[in-house]
């Protein structure tokens, strides 16, 4: 397992200034990494707004903070962007992207980002990877609208409450949950079948590698990433608000067995070299 901070991500060269679109995005996994997807932090200033297409790549992207409104360019449809909202774009989505309240969001892509592309002229960054012909379009999810709808799940032997708002259904290479443990909880987990990464959003805990005892302390702006090796053992100190990515994508009624695991959805991802 490894963990990485801004300050890691930033001593990497992996934080990318875009001032045509007032953007900071901090690329914490790229393709490097072997995780079968990336995932970046971004920062949006207000008045900020991209016209893009991702041509080659599937894109999800969860708000953390910060308001906005997204645009179908074919359409013409709209949607208004706030705290929990999940948005997906992929290769036949011309789409807007503005920015009405500063704004910090979470992007994952797949096939993973090296970590160097800049956006040309269309909005779209340079293939990195096969991607299978689609007619998907782009569509928009929200944790209230889900919650209203009885979705969330008790997971993690008991430990943990999550949204499993993109599954293997969705065909995007991966798949994103919204997490919560309350203070106190405390699980031990495995995920012989998979690789997660773990964005913390708020709250404190920590995670133990119970193979070597190292112990990391989790705050927010911290991503943890476990794969096929790595039991572990989550605490949270307090409440806890984690987004979890996982390679192979998830089927989304999966309960953790007795060892912490999932079962089997997809080939692995090899990992970081060497792993």
């Amino acid at each position: 397992m490894f963990v990485r901070t801004p300050q890691d991500v930033e001593a990497l060269g992996q934080v990318r200034e875009m001032p045509h679109i007032n953007t900071r995005s901090a690329r914490y996994l790229t393709a490097a990494d072997g995780l079968g997807f990336s995932y970046h932090l971004n920062h949006v200033g207000a008045g900020s707004q991209a016209h893009l297409w991702y041509k080659h790549h599937w894109e999800a992207n969860y708000i953390i903070s910060g308001r906005g409104k997204l645009t179908d360019k074919s359409s013409g449809e709209t949607w208004p962007l706030e705290p929990g909202t999940l948005y997906i774009v992929g290769p036949n989505d011309r789409h807007i992207f503005e920015i009405t309240q500063d704004e910090h969001h979470a992007s994952i892509f797949c096939p993973a980002l090296r970590g160097d592309e800049a956006h040309d002229e269309d909005g779209a960054y340079a293939a990195s990877g096969p991607i299978e012909p689609t007619d998907r379009r782009m569509y928009v999810l929200t944790v209230d609208a889900m919650c209203a709808e009885g979705k969330e799940m008790v997971v993690a032997n008991g430990k943990a409450r999550t949204l499993r708002m993109l599954t293997k259904a969705d065909g995007l290479g991966f798949s994103f949950s919204d997490v919560h443990f309350d203070a106190g909880a405390t699980t031990d987990l495995w995920y012989k079948n998979h690789w997660e990464g773990n964005y913390i959003v708020s709250g404190t805990g920590q995670v133990e590698d119970l193979t070597t005892g190292e112990i990391w302390q989790l705050a927010p702006g911290m991503l943890y990433n476990v794969g096929p090796k790595d039991r572990h053992r989550v605490t949270a100190l307090t409440d806890l608000h984690i987004l979890s990515v996982f390679c192979p994508a998830l089927q989304g009624d999966e309960q953790h067995d007795e060892d912490g695991a999932l079962e089997p959805s997809g080939p692995v991802p090899p990992g970081p070299p060497g792993y």
